[in-house]
């Protein structure tokens, strides 16, 4: 049985702004129905979606027991004005903005809130993380607040400066977490903060031509030696391939992320891979 603890239903791998306008005016529950059956047929039977403003999430976690699946769902991701997530996310400018954002996940039945503190990876530059990221006192704010609520919290996060404070504040959990250093991985691991990384967003752009591939390549190579130093130290991994992003498919995607994961684990994913997806279960 296999878990993908980050997906995003609304999107298909391909083109994400098709993919959304297929949901705009209302969920396909069709396209649903599919997708859960695919990940029924592959041994999946835990979905943590990364949530969406058109309620495409929502529909897959009511959907979801009929294939026998646990989906944990945040209804929407959050993002502040100005910063990366407007394509999918609701936007807050204010604090009393953001609060009103977490009562209204709450009355929609959130399991945990999905915080967008940082920009994308650069593909075509390693290093490069594209977009401003959040201040550092901002996002212990935007956890501490969550967190107050019974909350727990996924954050989308690259580099280090947003990396570092949010495991200060305890996040629950680190998604992507390109080009970290010591310090950030450490963090994390004094905070029990598990690592999604996410490799599947990386790796499976090898397999197309759209950025050039020794770009990519030092960009997994990074990921990969961070991964292997967090697991030297201790620290909790989970698998989530980030499905329906650019190339990564749904069901295939989340198994290509266990195969990226097991050339950095080897002989210890198993045991790794169920403490953090343990960990993942019992936080959201």
């Amino acid at each position: 049985m296999y878990a993908d603890c980050h997906i995003h239903m609304i999107l298909d791998g391909v083109y994400y702004k098709d993919a959304i306008a297929a949901h705009k005016d209302h969920p396909d529950p069709d396209w649903i129905h599919k997708t859960l059956a695919h990940y029924q047929a592959l041994g999946f039977t835990y979905l943590r979606d990364g949530g969406d403003r058109w309620n495409v999430g929502a529909t897959a976690k009511r959907l979801a027991p009929q294939y026998g699946i646990t989906y944990r769902t945040p209804i929407f991701p959050i993002h502040k004005k100005g910063h990366y997530g407007s394509f999918i996310g609701r936007t807050y400018d204010t604090p009393a903005e953001y609060q009103s954002l977490l009562l209204e996940a709450k009355e929609k039945g959130a399991d945990f809130i999905k915080l967008m503190i940082s920009g994308l990876m650069d593909f075509d530059h390693c290093g490069t993380i594209l977009g401003a990221p959040l201040a550092a006192q901002e996002i212990r704010d935007l956890i501490h607040r969550a967190h107050d609520m019974g909350f727990s919290v996924m954050a989308h996060a690259n580099g280090p400066e947003t990396v570092i404070p949010a495991a200060e504040s305890n996040v629950d959990s680190i998604e992507h977490g390109a080009f970290l250093n010591a310090e950030a991985l450490h963090a994390m691991k004094e905070a029990g903060t598990v690592w999604v990384p996410t490799l599947s967003t990386i790796g499976n752009l090898l397999k197309t031509t759209r950025f050039e591939h020794s770009a990519v390549e030092e960009i997994l190579a990074s990921a990969q030696r961070n991964l292997r130093y967090f697991h030297r130290l201790g620290g909790s991994i989970a698998p989530g391939s980030d499905a329906g992003a650019y190339a990564v498919l749904h069901g295939e995607g989340g198994l290509d992320e266990y195969g990226y994961l097991h050339r950095v684990l080897r002989d210890d994913t198993q045991s790794a891979l169920s403490q953090g997806i343990a960990a993942i279960k019992d936080r959201f």
